[in-house]
């Protein structure tokens, strides 16, 4: 085969990589540097971590949710971002969002930025907006990384009030085996066997308009965090609520071991009813 020949398939092939690239883009919701993000996050969470998703997220187009996972690494969204071509929109510790570089791929990827303690409001009110338009809402009900013994640590009733003003599902999820060194980038450079299990959408349509009734969220907040035990194979496992007035460590930093998905947007709070 002569030289010419051999680089005119290799262009072939280029350019038909290329146009399955384009229409592949203009059937999908994202844009294209979400698509390239997209991609790239695949490809390492397929490779590096040997990512396995167990089930389908179950999110038609147009119609919203709120997912709910364990926190057990700084990277867990990607794992989950593998099994929908579709925008999440994370709530993240907003000191991420404001870092050098990684600040700059957090915004390209819309996440909602969020205080770590006391009310923020106003992160609240974009997720249930995002969430009412048909966008997914991702919470980590933990709202920090988990780094004990423990299945879960105890939860916050953010994502569960999300859900209620948005009237759309809480989807739980359970990361198994997510690599972490204390490090927001080190599960980069970390091999691991992950597993994503996604259970089924909890219909709360019985709970609706009910979210000023006392103990409302918190029954709720247990029943996703019960399914998330579920799914990780320990049904006897009895979820905690964390106090009214938690707070991470003050100290938290980017390299540290805390989490950088705040969980719970409404965390320190008595009356979530007031917070909209």
């Amino acid at each position: 085969m002569s030289t010419t020949v051999a680089l005119n398939i290799i262009l072939a092939i280029v350019a038909i990589i290329a146009l399955v690239f384009v229409v592949w883009w203009k059937r999908s919701p994202l844009t294209l540097k979400q698509l390239f993000l997209w991609s790239c996050n695949y490809m390492i969470a397929r490779l590096i971590w040997r990512t396995r998703i167990i089930g389908q997220l179950p999110v038609q187009a147009g119609h919203g949710a709120v997912i709910v996972a364990n926190h057990r690494s700084s990277v867990d969204p990607a794992f989950i971002q593998t099994c929908i071509r579709r925008v999440v929109y994370w709530m993240v510790a907003r000191e991420y969002c404001q870092a050098p570089y990684i600040g700059a791929l957090l915004r390209a990827l819309q996440v909602i930025p969020v205080g770590r303690g006391g009310i923020d409001t106003a992160a609240t009110k974009r997720a249930i907006r995002l969430a009412q338009a048909g966008g997914i809402v991702g919470m980590f009900p933990e709202g920090r990384i988990n780094r004990t013994d423990q299945l879960l640590l105890p939860g916050r009733p953010g994502a569960a009030l999300v859900a209620l003003r948005a009237r759309v599902p809480i989807i739980p999820v359970f990361i198994f085996d997510a690599p972490y060194n204390g490090t927001a980038l080190g599960p980069l450079f970390m091999r691991s066997k992950v597993r994503v299990k996604i259970g089924r959408p909890m219909d709360l349509s019985s709970y609706f308009g009910r979210e000023r009734e006392p103990g409302v969220l918190l029954e709720i907040t247990k029943r996703a965090m019960h399914e998330m035990a579920v799914l990780a194979g320990k049904p006897g496992f009895e979820p905690q609520m964390a106090g009214a007035r938690w707070m991470p460590r003050q100290n938290a930093t980017l390299g540290g071991g805390h989490a950088s998905s705040n969980g719970d947007a409404t965390a320190n709070h008595r009356q979530p009813s007031k917070l909209i």
